[in-house]
């Protein structure tokens, strides 16, 4: 297996994706409180936490299918996070047989005309990388995506800032060698022209405090995926399985019970 994956408890099987600027660690809170009633899995995507890069171009969500083929997992219920939640998306649409319900917390999509704000963040942090500054490079994600554009740091919890800052240095170190050449071969490239071929439930999430340009996003999933709902976590940004568990845990369970069974 390619990717570090990890499996705990017995059912029907429940996989999470992290967004960009974490890990697999993310999920700690719902590894506890989702595991008395689901098998859940989660995965480092390649350059990310416990699983180093080893072939350009990267390939998420065939290495997480591989994962899952590997460990007997399909027809799982599928909470993907921003990168997490395009994969997510991917295998609805490429490897149906792996999914059952999705969860889309603040999902990307290829191809998006991002805002002047989100564009100049992407520029200062090459910009970063370049000079082999990995600490400016994660202050700027965390400025953009857990402070979000309305608050400051001192508005955010210092342990979820910690939290985020730990896993985006690990990402960015592993990301360094390669930051030139990262390329990703998509199972799904036009993904974003499909999303009315995913026929499974679905949930779409955002937190209130994240970007104009996600909140647009969750927007045009909720209208563009057959019957998707659309819930807003309160004060949380890009990451709101880890700046409110209660509530992200809360709406979450409830739509997987009512969807799984």
């Amino acid at each position: 297996m390619s990717l570090y994956c990890e499996v705990k408890g017995s059912g029907i099987p429940v996989l999470f994706l992290h967004q960009g600027v974490v890990d697999s660690r993310v999920w700690d809170s719902q590894w506890i409180s989702f595991a008395p009633s689901y098998r859940l899995v989660r995965c480092d995507l390649a350059g990310f936490g416990r699983s180093p890069i080893s072939n350009i171009p990267i390939a998420h969500a065939r290495d997480v299918a591989d994962a899952l083929d590997e460990v007997g997992v399909s027809g799982a219920g599928v909470v993907g996070g921003s990168l997490g939640g395009r994969v997510a998306l991917e295998l609805a649409v490429g490897r149906p047989d792996l999914v059952r319900v999705l969860v889309l917390v603040a999902a990307a999509l290829p191809g998006v005309d991002w805002s002047r704000e989100v564009r100049a963040y992407g520029a200062a942090e090459d910009d970063a990388m370049a000079a082999d500054d990995l600490d400016a490079a994660t202050e700027l994600n965390l400025r953009m995506w857990v402070d979000g554009p309305g608050r400051t740091a001192a508005d955010v919890d210092p342990a979820v800032r910690a939290a985020v800052a730990e896993m985006q240095r690990r990402a960015l170190e592993l990301q360094a060698p390669y930051w030139e050449v990262l390329e990703e071969e998509m199972l799904v490239p036009d993904i974003g022209e499909r999303l009315g071929a995913v026929h499974v439930p679905t949930l779409v999430l955002v937190g209130e405090e994240d970007v104009d340009d996600f909140q647009a996003l969750a927007t045009r999933m909720t209208d563009e995926i057959p019957d998707a709902r659309l819930a807003t976590i309160p004060g949380a940004a890009h990451v709101p399985n880890l700046e409110r568990p209660l509530a992200f845990d809360a709406v979450v369970l409830e739509f997987l019970a009512d969807a799984l069974g």
